[in-house]
């Protein structure tokens, strides 16, 4: 079984889980989100930690796991940076890790933001070019050192829920083909033991992510069960992502 994860801090109670949890069987690649997707839809891996966007690309795609990376208002690690307030940007560079934050910021221009920049996908370093009327999206770890530096941040996730009232999942755990029972409760069990672990986590990652309180970031920014507000919220999104097509 060939497992896409996710790299980010936000995945650290999965990775925790699965190390501790170890299967002979399960071949586990640490990706960024718009790799773990790529990999699912080209059949390089079985099952992933995939950003919700691509489910789209994904046809008959199957949950695995009653595990998701979500957030209840503020994510703190998916952001739109600015110098200048929403009304005045131009342009808007995207981050080329995730599909799913993209759209989630397109989105949020076109219904709660009333704005219509130009939209910009950009390439590695593009952190750093966030000046006058451009802003970017930024997503994962990279943000801790970016928060606090701008005079105007927006939390994406944050921003959905005040348009729809709604959580929002980042990702989800996907795969092409029904998986066993066996194999689902196994998986399960392993991601249930990282999220029931995340003292450990901490301890682990501490010295990694000097200066940010990686504790509540886990506990308190990112919520790992996907319940039925989630669904209603995955379905909602892709829905609203198809009319942004």
């Amino acid at each position: 079984m060939r497992i896409s994860v996710v790299s980010y801090l936000n995945s650290k109670p999965f990775i925790y889980g699965l190390e501790k949890n170890p299967d002979p069987e399960w071949n586990i690649s640490l990706d960024m989100p718009s790799e773990c997707a790529r990999k699912l839809i080209a059949s390089e891996a079985d099952l992933g930690l995939v950003p919700v966007a691509a489910l789209l690309s994904v046809p008959g795609y199957h949950l695995v796991s009653p595990y998701c990376i979500s957030a209840s208002g503020k994510v703190d690690s998916v952001k739109l940076y600015s110098e200048v307030a929403l009304s005045e940007i131009e342009n808007v560079l995207l981050d080329y890790q995730s599909r799913t934050s993209v759209n989630l910021a397109q989105i949020l221009a076109r219904e709660l933001w009333k704005i219509s920049p130009k939209w910009t996908p950009a390439e590695p370093g593009f952190e750093s070019k966030v000046s006058g009327r451009t802003a970017a999206v930024v997503i994962g770890d990279r943000t801790f050192s970016m928060n606090g530096r701008y005079k105007f941040e927006y939390d994406l996730s944050e921003c959905w829920q005040q348009l729809t009232g709604l959580p929002f999942v980042f990702a989800v755990w996907a795969s092409k083909v029904r998986v066993s029972s066996e194999f689902e409760e196994q998986f399960s069990a392993a991601l249930r033991y990282g999220v029931a672990n995340i003292g450990e986590v901490v301890k682990i990652n501490a010295s990694t992510y000097h200066g940010t309180d990686i504790e509540r970031y886990l506990t308190h920014s990112i919520s790992y069960r996907l319940d039925y507000e989630k669904e209603k919220a995955i379905e909602l999104f892709l829905l609203k992502m198809s009319m942004n097509a």
